[in-house]
């Protein structure tokens, strides 16, 4: 699949504690620790629940810090934007690698996404505040993403043509397996309103019932 060419991403891997252990950091390692903090904090408080203040404070430095690597809150809202979807176009790419053909693909697509859900929520709670915030920064997302989108979006009309599923508009399509998934991996409040906990246990039955909606919506015949 086509790497996203917006996109580049940090130089480290270590969340944003670190930093207020006192061990010694390079200055990249500074910036990757400065992007998995200001992601982890939009996706769970929201982009306009988060402040630089808190954010220092969360890493252990002064504002002025971050400020020298980000001139600003929307420089860095776009710079975790362009890293959500580095990381998350490896996560799919890796899912794809290790899938067959048909509805394995679709498969393991989705049990990747359920997947991120329990190691790494804050990506897809990034994902969900993107949405939600609209454009621009939907639109640097949605962009960013786009080489997904066209291989995805491919590969349906491809399975259709051939009768091994049903026709859709391919990218209609994907926009409700989209919002479908992760609408039931992230948007918890609406899940404990209708009466199911956020369980490990919960996520699996979750799972296993947007792959059978999607099967039964998707491939032909009995």
């Amino acid at each position: 699949m086509s790497t996203i060419p917006r996109s580049q991403p940090s130089t480290g891997g270590s969340n944003a504690k670190g930093l207020a252990s006192g061990n010694p950091k390079g200055r990249g390692d500074t910036r990757a620790r400065i992007l998995d903090a200001a992601m982890g904090s939009f996706g769970s408080r929201g982009y306009d629940g988060t402040s630089l203040d808190a954010l220092a404070d969360l890493l252990g430095m002064r504002k002025q810090s971050i400020l020298y690597w980000f001139p600003s809150k929307e420089v860095l809202l776009e710079a975790v934007i362009d890293q959500a979807a580095v990381d998350l176009a490896g996560v799919l790419e890796e899912a794809l690698d290790g899938a067959g053909d048909g509805w394995l693909r679709v498969e393991a697509v989705v049990r990747s996404v359920f997947r991120l859900a329990a190691s790494r929520p804050e990506l897809l709670g990034l994902v969900r505040e993107v949405s939600r915030l609209g454009p621009p920064a939907a639109a640097r997302f949605i962009g960013a993403l786009d080489p997904l989108v066209v291989r995805a979006s491919d590969f349906l009309i491809a399975e259709m043509d051939e009768g091994h599923m049903r026709h859709y508009e391919p990218r209609l399509l994907l926009l409700a397996i989209y919002s479908t998934v992760i609408g039931m991996v992230t948007e918890v409040d609406v899940l404990k309103a209708l009466g199911e906990e956020p369980t490990a246990r919960s996520l699996v039955r979750r799972r296993a019932e947007i792959l059978g909606l999607l099967r039964s919506a998707l491939l032909p015949g009995p």
